[in-house]
């Protein structure tokens, strides 16, 4: 879930599915997902989610949520835009656009459902396109806990047996089913156990217990034809209780699923670890290679321009300025990395920018540390955290470089060694390099592994390009700078099983 705007009085939250997309790709169907955006002036787009990706399907229907927070008394104009994505690239300019909407947030929530024609400008329509949104306010922070597993599923492949799958869907107020939750694909197997999942509350049953929920298992084909395997009917009441099974039109028994578990749970906020007294440390690491140029010189991108900033100061007084909120004492270490530092002008790979490598640090109670070491183009990060066992501590480090990192194994390594710390790193690139390694890290479509196949324990890495976004820089920069860092910060407290030093009061549930 991305962070909602400061001041926005709720959340809200909302599913999407489209008809008839325009066939980008020969030979097979588009593979579309969709994203929204918010307009942050001078006619710009900051892209706040996007849902899943879906293969060969021109009628896809979303199972991520897009989530926006709501404020009343700001006009929110929002961007709903369809791509076919070919790539493994997260920059979505390189894909096909299959078309939009725009629509106002109070729009949209003053609706509840609707269904509107894709364009793919004004005024010319993307085919046959059409876009459906159901939007519902975020009330219920509760989480459904569920592991599920089958037995005795039909065979649906000639050569083989099934690859299922399951789908669940809610019923709504007009009595749609909605799609809430998608599992993964267990291959050739008809005795199937998926992995545990949750799905909040909310998006699962509108937090009505007795609200129809249909589950359906189907056997995955890779043109998008799955076959029904079978389909039942429940609530989270009865899910709470028994083992169900499926039926299908001539079958007597197509299968039986069996519900492990199903557990409802408490979901802490961002918010709740902050009131509840986790602090956020800001660490800044500044590159200072060659490749920067002269600081006298006006092409160089240290150059303190006639107006006082450039694109490093930029980058931190957009993410500083947000950051230093959660921080008590306010005071950053700033690391350089690949300078000739003064008086010896002795090469060094990494130094303290106060010139006081004794005590370049944030002064508290405890003793923490972040370390940027550069040498050449490669860096590792090391953490070393004193409050090990509580949620009272979480670093930032913001690097801003000009540069592609060449050594990207040893790089790789450091960042799956890093990803199980309290910490997210921020990657902002400045100039006018080539930042392919840097989206790379930033892995936004799938797991970032090390060489040897290591899997990141969490997603901590989040890159974006600098000075881009005229005449609102700063704004839109701390946005695409910061919006991942509530979840990554829940997530990783979450897997550690850590509740905030001091707990909201929550009721029995």
């Amino acid at each position: 879930m991305k962070m909602l705007m400061a001041g926005c009085v709720s959340g809200v939250e909302s599913s999407v599915s489209c008809r008839s997309l325009l066939d980008g790709d020969l030979g097979s169907r588009s593979d579309p997902l969709c994203a929204s955006l918010q307009e942050v002036g001078g006619g710009r787009w900051a892209e706040l989610d996007r849902t899943e990706r879906i293969k060969n399907s021109q009628n896809p229907e979303f199972c991520k949520k897009l989530v926006v927070g709501y404020c009343f008394e700001k006009v929110q104009k929002l961007k709903f835009a369809a791509y076919d994505i070919d790539n493994k690239s997260f920059d979505l300019n390189d894909d096909d656009y299959l078309g939009g909407i725009e629509r106002t947030l109070g729009q949209i929530v003053s609706s509840s459902v609707f269904t509107q024609p894709l364009e793919l400008k004004q005024g010319k329509p993307a085919g046959r396109g059409t876009i459906t949104i159901s939007a519902e306010e975020i009330k219920d922070t509760r989480v459904v806990y569920l592991e599920i597993e089958a037995q005795k599923l039909d065979k649906k492949d000639f050569l083989g047996k099934s690859d299922p799958f399951l789908e669940f869907y809610k019923q709504n107020d007009a009595g749609m089913w909605q799609l809430v939750y998608r599992s993964e694909v267990i291959k050739n197997n008809l005795n199937p156990c998926w992995r545990k999942f949750s799905v909040p509350l909310q998006t699962f049953c509108g937090g009505d217990f007795n609200k129809p929920i249909k589950v359906q298992c189907a056997d995955h084909d890779s043109d998008g034809s799955h076959d029904l395997i079978g389909s039942f009917e429940t609530n989270l009441t009865q899910l709470q209780k028994a083992e169900k099974k499926q039926k299908k039109k001539s079958y007597k028994n197509s299968g039986i699923i069996r519900i492990k578990s199903c557990k409802l749970e408490a979901e802490y906020s961002f918010l709740d670890y902050v009131m509840g007294g986790c602090q956020i440390n800001f660490t800044v690491g500044v590159d200072f290679t060659g490749s920067n140029r002269d600081p006298k010189s006006p092409d160089s991108l240290h150059y303190i321009s006639p107006d006082g900033i450039n694109e490093y100061l930029i980058a931190i007084w957009s993410v500083g300025s947000v950051v230093q909120d959660y921080d008590t004492d306010k005071l950053f270490p700033v690391f350089g990395f690949g300078a000739q530092v003064p008086p010896s002008w002795q090469l060094f790979h990494e130094f303290a920018l106060n010139f006081n490598p004794s005590n370049p640090y944030c002064q508290g109670e405890d003793t923490s540390l972040l370390i940027l070491h550069w040498e050449g183009q490669m860096f590792e990060v090391f953490a070393a955290h004193s409050a090990q066992g509580t949620a009272s501590q979480y670093f930032i480090l913001l690097i801003i470089t000009d540069g592609e990192i060449t050594d990207l194994d040893q790089t790789r390594q450091a960042i799956v060694n890093a990803s199980k710390l309290p910490m997210t790193i921020i990657i902002v690139g400045v100039g006018e390099a080539d930042f392919k390694a840097m989206e790379f890290l930033d892995r936004d479509d799938g797991v970032l592994k090390s060489l040897t196949g290591e899997p990141a324990a969490q997603d901590i890495v989040q890159f974006v390009l600098g000075l881009r976004w005229e005449p609102a820089p700063q704004e839109v920069l701390s946005h695409m700078a910061l919006a991942e860092v509530p979840k990554q910060l829940v997530l990783y407290y979450k897997w550690q099983g850590w509740p905030p030093v001091k707990p909201p009061e929550i009721k029995t549930i």
